[in-house]
């Protein structure tokens, strides 16, 4: 199977995907033979949210759309044209252990395994096991050589010559500790920061509110805490964020909101609220669902250099200099996580 088959499948799932990418779309017209992959997938969505209730409509939704823009013949190419994938490569097991947080979230280590010429042997999350097996039948239905490179379990790994895993700090010492005889990518807790300078507009400030509530800003990419200027008016934030006021009608998102601030009022814990989120000032980078941490900063480049000594915590940092307002959990095809090239990893095999 020589690589253009490989991108061509996955251009056509591009294709599949768009069908998904509106709570509203209908599928139109479905091709005879994909028949049976669109009722697959409508069921397999019935079961993702039935079984993981932050996964809703719109959420999923979106991940369909995001994967539907990032899987066509453009962006693959660019993608890939700085990397020599040989044909005659060997392929190797790879084992990819698959957090749950968000639709999909492992999508991009089986795209990269794949792609790289490699077998991918997926361990899906509990949380989210319902939408891979679908999409990974569809690709073999477009080129039958998958069959024999994709694997999905959620039992014990069959046997694989490397990993790449992603979890909690926790689970990276039983990751490290597991693995650690194979070569390995092992991912630990990560979160990501916006910059405020007190100039954005409220196209910006929407813009922002998109990447702190998206996914309920489960993601490692959702920003969980502000970085603002010493006297900053938040009126300009929280005129931004009021486009998600909605959020608090999902009734999981309201049971945190509720027992985040109980605990915080109780505590005597100064607060900021507009009544569907809570801003709480703290040094630590991950914040509880409906609350986003933040500091007052008094110098721009002392910030920086603050951020520097911090990387190895922060997975992208959101501001006019940095990733653009609302592209938090939109990433590029070559936005690895953490920083590490997956795709260099496999290649390097």
């Amino acid at each position: 199977m020589q690589l253009q088959q490989r991108i061509n499948a996955f251009i056509e799932l591009g294709t599949f995907l768009k069908h998904f990418a509106s709570e509203t779309s209908a599928i139109e017209a479905p091709i005879n033979e994909n028949k049976v992959h669109f009722e697959a997938m409508q069921s397999a969505i019935v079961s993702a949210k039935n079984t993981n209730g932050w996964f809703t409509d719109d959420n999923l939704a979106y991940a369909f759309k995001s994967w539907s823009e990032a899987l066509t013949q453009e962006q693959l190419t660019n993608w890939l044209s700085p990397y020599k994938i040989s044909e005659e490569r060997t392929a190797k097991a790879i084992s990819i252990v698959m957090a749950g947080n968000i639709p999909l979230v492992g999508f991009h280590d089986f795209l990269c395994v794949l792609l790289a010429g490699h077998k991918a042997i997926a361990k899906v999350s509990s949380n989210d096991a319902a939408l891979l097996p679908v999409l990974s039948n569809f690709l073999i239905a477009q080129e039958p050589a998958f069959k024999e490179r994709i694997t999905i379990t959620s039992e014990k790994l069959p046997d694989f010559d490397a990993v790449i895993a992603t979890g909690s700090d926790n689970t990276a010492l039983y990751f490290n500790h597991y693995f650690g005889k194979y070569p390995s990518i092992i991912r630990k807790n990560r979160n990501s920061v916006a910059i405020i300078d007190g100039t954005e507009s409220k196209a910006e400030m929407e813009a922002l509110a998109n990447d702190v509530f998206r996914y309920f800003g489960l993601g490692c990419r959702n920003v969980s805490k502000l970085y603002v200027p010493e006297g900053y008016d938040w009126d300009h934030l929280f005129n931004g964020m009021y486009s998600w006021k909605d959020v608090i009608n999902n009734h999981k998102y309201m049971n945190n909101y509720d027992y985040n601030k109980a605990v915080y009022l109780m505590s005597l814990i100064p607060l900021l609220d507009n009544e569907f989120l809570l801003l709480k000032e703290d040094t630590a980078f991950s914040s509880p669902i409906s609350v986003l941490f933040y500091q007052t900063y008094k110098d721009g480049t002392t910030l920086e250099a603050l951020l520097a000594a911090e990387k190895a915590h922060i997975q992208c940092i959101v501001s006019k200099n940095h990733v653009p307002f609302g592209r938090a959990q939109k990433p590029n095809l070559n936005d690895y996580a953490d920083g590490v090239d997956t795709m260099a990893f496999l290649l390097d095999l």
